[in-house]
């Protein structure tokens, strides 16, 4: 392949990865959306940079960090449509809601939301918030929180690839399965954007992202025999959580 058709192929990708997991304005083709999951980090590049904006002006308006963090937290459910933190809701009624496999995707299907979901939504975006809050009054608070919003979605492909779908239909089914090596790309761009962000320090976080990854999968398949897109989003749910407390 030229490097003229690699160039464009990559922005397709991109563009696609964008399309699946934000809320922004961008057409793509969904003819690779499986190696296309490469670029989720991209994703998790333009997640923050709007939130970003977001929280640079509350800042500049003098609110508190506390009110700064908040819209932080805002602004990516706002970008991202909320599609995560459904994930990791639906996965928390499901898996504890159920008594078997079929139950328990039956229930994660489910638009209503149940007590286990509305407790780990609580828990996570509490903890978020005052995890964000103890990074905002840093002067460099942007770069650690690009590196844990992007190694967060550079991990979901791993789960992709490794657990089959444990349904025939749904968001997962319809995009496909990436391969090992695609998965390993978005992890290695995932853990080079966190290591230009917060120096040696990522190595920490990508050695908690791959035990949270590991435990999530193992979770999955115990419960359901695969993953879903509910699944990947509590992945990146997760292991967003995990990093930020890290971080403190």
């Amino acid at each position: 392949m030229q490097k003229d058709d690699m160039s464009l192929v990559a922005g397709k990708d991109i563009l696609t990865a964008l399309s699946l997991l934000t809320r922004l304005p961008v057409k793509a083709e969904f003819t690779r959306s499986a190696q296309a999951a490469w670029a989720y980090p991209v994703a998790g590049i333009a997640v923050s940079l709007g939130a970003a904006l977001v929280a640079c002006v509350a800042l500049w308006l003098g609110l508190a960090a506390e009110i700064a963090a908040g819209l932080w937290i805002a602004t990516t459910v706002v970008l991202t449509g909320a599609m995560h933190e459904d994930g990791l809701a639906d996965c928390a009624d499901g898996f504890w809601g159920g008594f078997d496999p079929a139950k328990r995707l039956a229930i994660m299907k489910d638009s209503q939301i149940g007590t286990y979901g509305v407790l780990a939504l609580v828990l996570s975006i509490g903890l978020r918030w005052l995890a964000v809050a103890s990074l905002m009054p840093l002067g460099n608070w942007f770069w650690p929180l690009l590196a844990v919003e992007t190694l967060s979605r550079a991990c979901m492909p791993a789960v992709m690839s490794a657990l089959p779908q444990a349904r025939d239909t749904g968001l997962s089914k319809s995009q496909g399965r990436p391969a090992s090596k695609t998965a390993m790309l978005s992890a290695g761009l995932g853990a080079l954007i966190a290591l230009i962000c917060v120096g040696w320090a990522a190595i920490t976080l990508v050695a908690l992202a791959a035990l949270a990854v590991w435990l999530i999968g193992t979770l999955a398949d115990r419960k359901i025999g695969g993953q879903t897109g509910d699944v990947l989003g509590a992945t990146q749910q997760i292991v967003l959580l995990v990093s930020l407390l890290a971080l403190t």
